[in-house]
This record gives C-alpha cells, sequence and structure tokens, in this order.
C-alpha cells in the first residue's frame, strides 16, 4: 500500500516481523509468531499501485479459536496485537521480555528499556569472559 513516506523508506523491506496476540488472562499464553520477508517478492518492494499483494503469517492463529466464546484473547469484543519491526537484530530470546513490557508505554521507552536489558544479560557473559582469560 502506497503511503506518504515511501520516498525516505528503505525498499526492499527487509526486517524481522513479529506479531503478538495478547492473552487478557493472568496466564499471558499470548500467541507469538514471527516472519522474515522475501524481499525477491513485489508484496515487500516499493508499491507501485495503490495495493501490493498480501502477505505474512497465514496460520497466525485460528479464526474459529477467536470466535469462541470466553477465548482468553477477546475480552468485551476486544482484542490486543502488537506487531514488531526488529530494525536492530533483537535476539529470539528477548522477545518474550520486549513483548511483556507494558504496551502502553512510549516506543522509545520500550525500546530503551529493551536495550537496557541487551546490555544486562550481556554483563555476564563479559565477566566470565573476563574470569577465564585472567585464569
Amino acid at each position: 500500500m502506497r503511503g506518504r513516506n515511501d520516498a525516505i523508506l528503505k525498499f526492499p523491506f527487509n526486517y524481522k516481523v513479529t506479531f503478538c496476540l495478547y492473552d487478557q488472562t493472568p496466564n499471558q499464553r499470548h500467541i507469538i509468531d514471527s516472519f522474515r520477508p522475501d524481499i525477491r517478492s513485489s508484496s515487500f518492494q516499493r508499491p507501485r499501485s495503490e495495493m501490493n499483494i498480501a502477505s505474512g503469517i497465514p496460520k497466525f492463529f485460528p479464526l474459529s479459536m477467536i470466535q469462541q466464546e470466553g477465548n482468553p484473547y477477546v475480552r468485551d469484543d476486544t482484542m490486543f496485537i502488537k506487531v514488531m519491526i526488529d530494525f536492530g537484530g533483537m535476539p529470539k530470546t528477548l522477545l518474550p521480555y520486549a513483548l511483556s513490557l507494558n504496551p502502553g508505554l512510549p516506543t522509545n521507552v520500550q525500546q530503551y528499556i529493551i536495550k537496557q536489558e541487551i546490555e544486562r544479560r550481556a554483563q555476564p557473559q563479559t565477566l566470565e569472559q573476563h574470569l577465564t582469560t585472567n585464569q
């Protein structure tokens, strides 16, 4: 789909896309799936017409399960889906943490918190490497 920012965006679109369907119960069994675009597909090239060919995760979650009464993903006729575009190569192990952040936080705050968590997780490895090389 064409947009007013196409002239300044980088094409082909080549960033991992992650979808999260939020479980609105305390169980928090969110449905998370990701895909990497096929840059050869016209779906991820700069749009030449008003619509591109649809692309994504065709079997993300069965519609029949969403339509079931009392499912954990729809409450008060409302469901929440978060879409994350990974511009910086976020480790797969960090996805559950990133998706557990309060979605009401501004994007820049979420990005800052994720960056801090990446640094925190890297510290023990750095300390371990330092101890190993000094023995």
